[in-house]
């Protein structure tokens, strides 16, 4: 666990909820990120699964956001491996493959499906509610 010293010097960075997005749709990634720090959060990304779960072992965050179709490893195996290391931390998973990819997800305990696109505004209210409760 790294702590920055300097961190609580800016403005409040204590209080910055860290987001992990995982998405290999590298456009989708940016506009996730935008919007997201626009939003206030702090964000690490991961361009795959394989690098989501490695992001997984070794960081601290407060929510997940992952793509659930991803080659090497899917958004599954993430919600699973966060669910399993992580219980504490909301998962949201996103796809826009339709029902199946969504209920596999369900089954593995995320805490909310949305399908692409995904409207911000509507994104920005499930994160707001999950890090809350």
């Amino acid at each position: 666990m790294c702590h920055h010293r300097g961190d609580y010097m800016n403005n409040g960075e204590m209080d910055k909820k860290t987001i992990l997005v995982v998405e290999d749709d590298q456009d989708v990634l940016s506009m996730l990120v935008k919007h997201l720090e626009f939003l206030g959060y702090k964000v690490i990304t991961a361009s795959d699964g394989m690098e989501g779960l490695k992001i997984l072992e070794n960081s601290d965050f407060d929510l997940v956001i992952t793509d659930i179709v991803m080659p090497y490893v899917s958004g599954l195996g993430v919600v699973t491996a966060c669910k399993t290391k992580k219980p504490h931390v909301p998962v949201i998973a996103i796809t826009g493959y339709g029902k199946e990819p969504e209920a596999a997800a369900l089954e593995k305990k995320a805490d909310l499906v949305l399908s692409k696109p995904v409207k911000m505004a509507i994104l920005k209210e499930h994160i707001e509610k999950l890090l809350k409760s």
